[in-house]
């Protein structure tokens, strides 16, 4: 199946930077098969015009915990949800098939907000895999490994053999991507977290963590260990190129000369963090240091959201502000974070994140008809500044059109609503008892 994609603004997000005005991308199969200036191919199977759109690649969310669905909204504004209110839920509350339906739920919100990759992390993870496999989306799935009883691990040693097993079950899949996922440098120990690391290693599959998140973690690692987190992490061997560490709003000088040495990279939730108010990761600093910075939303209960025209709005003014330098962190800048970089964070530069003939056709066409996309002087711009998910048009993933005018093809959302809500009545109960955590 050979499809030519015309009359479009292509950012292409390649080495070159180069954008084609008034292009065209090719698709063959799963792979992009050309790109270019004016029009396509007169010999193609299916020609979509663009409608003076903006094509790009699919974006990349590079940290989630996409199947907390059920928690949005819930317990907003109230201190320390992550001790006092997820943990001891999701503990009580969540099945496999509570986690598989809010996935499939929650792949709907990333495909219609011109997500086609993202890095997930949560219980029953093969469940998550599942879902995104049946949904089409392009998964990259690590069980939670924690120091604590959860609802599908007794202990540490137990999520460690899940994970195990994920990897065997998905390795090698093409679209879901197993990833070793201890939870964070304060709720594991060094020996959990190496272990982590091995079992990283032994498959040569990404180790993803949260890291420098909570003041009470920094405080920890002060009075315990007389480090940050980052320095802990690399004096026990875990930071490197295969470590993508989440959050890092609280970064010392000496952590982000240690993230440059050792390559590991950050996936930056810059919503999620100024949202609970824990502070503004130095993004740019890290970036300046020659630090692979990606995008992730976090969960939807922390975000709210999980697409990524939503984040990247928010990052410049974050960065700007931080500096009191309004000419950093361009929009450019920041829309190559949401691909390309992300493809980055996730060791996956070769095969996504930018438009490339031999590349795997994962894109996004963002339209340019409504209201707020006019007019458009600078592309990236209005990407960054004025796009949001509903000037999602269309969506492919490894060639296949997922979405259409705004619409799932293979899906409905109200449908996959419906499934999830008659999942959720206990849910709901046993929610009641946190509502004044």
């Amino acid at each position: 199946m050979k499809t030519v994609i015309n009359n479009v603004t292509v950012l292409t997000m390649d080495k070159a930077e180069n954008v084609y005005k008034n292009g065209y991308v090719v698709i063959e199969g799963t792979k992009i098969a050309g790109v270019g200036e004016g029009t396509g191919p007169q010999d193609a199977d299916q020609t979509v015009d663009g409608q003076g759109g903006i094509l790009m690649p699919g974006m990349i969310n590079t940290h989630s915990h996409i199947s907390m669905i059920p928690f949005r909204s819930l317990g907003e504004d109230g201190k320390d949800r992550l001790r006092k209110l997820f943990f001891p839920l999701e503990r009580e509350a969540l099945t496999p098939e509570l986690v598989r339906q809010g996935a499939r739920y929650a792949v709907c919100e990333l495909l219609l907000g011109g997500v086609t990759s993202v890095m997930d992390m949560y219980y029953f993870e093969d469940a998550v895999a599942q879902a995104c496999d049946e949904m089409g989306i392009d998964a990259w799935t690590g069980q939670t490994i924690i120091e604590m009883e959860t609802c599908d691990s007794r202990n540490a040693a137990d999520a460690l053999k899940l994970n195990e097993e994920l990897i065997k079950k998905w390795k090698g899949h093409g679209r879901i991507h197993p990833v070793v996922a201890p939870h964070a440098t304060n709720t594991n120990g060094p020996e959990t977290l190496q272990a982590a690391y091995e079992l990283a290693q032994k498959y040569d599959v990404p180790y993803t963590l949260h890291v420098c998140e909570m003041d009470y973690e920094m405080t920890m690692f002060r009075e315990k260990y007389d480090k940050t987190p980052v320095e802990f992490l690399y004096g026990i061997g875990v930071l490197g190129p295969r470590t993508v560490a989440a959050h890092c709003i609280h970064l010392s000088d000496h952590d982000i000369e240690l993230f440059a040495e050792s390559g590991a990279k950050i996936a930056h939730c810059a919503i999620a963090n100024a949202k609970s108010g824990k502070g503004v990761c130095r993004a740019y600093d890290a970036k300046q240091a020659g630090v692979t910075v990606g995008v992730g939303t976090d969960g939807p209960s922390s975000g709210n959201t999980i697409d990524l025209l939503t984040q990247l709005r928010i990052i410049p003014p974050l960065q700007k502000t931080r500096r009191h330098d309004n000419t950093i962190f361009s929009a450019k800048e920041t829309a190559f974070m949401g691909t390309i970089e992300g493809a980055k964070v996730l060791g996956a530069q070769n095969e996504i994140g930018s438009i490339e003939t031999g590349k795997r056709a994962n894109l996004t066409l963002i339209e340019t008809q409504s209201v707020n996309m006019f007019p458009i002087y600078e592309p990236y711009a209005a990407v960054v500044y004025m796009a949001n998910p509903s000037n999602v048009d269309s969506v492919w993933v490894d060639g296949k059109q997922l979405v259409k005018g705004h619409k799932l093809l293979f899906a409905d959302h109200l449908e996959e609503r419906a499934k999830l809500e008659a999942l959720m009545p206990e849910f709901r109960r046993m929610s009641a008892n946190y509502r004044d955590f």
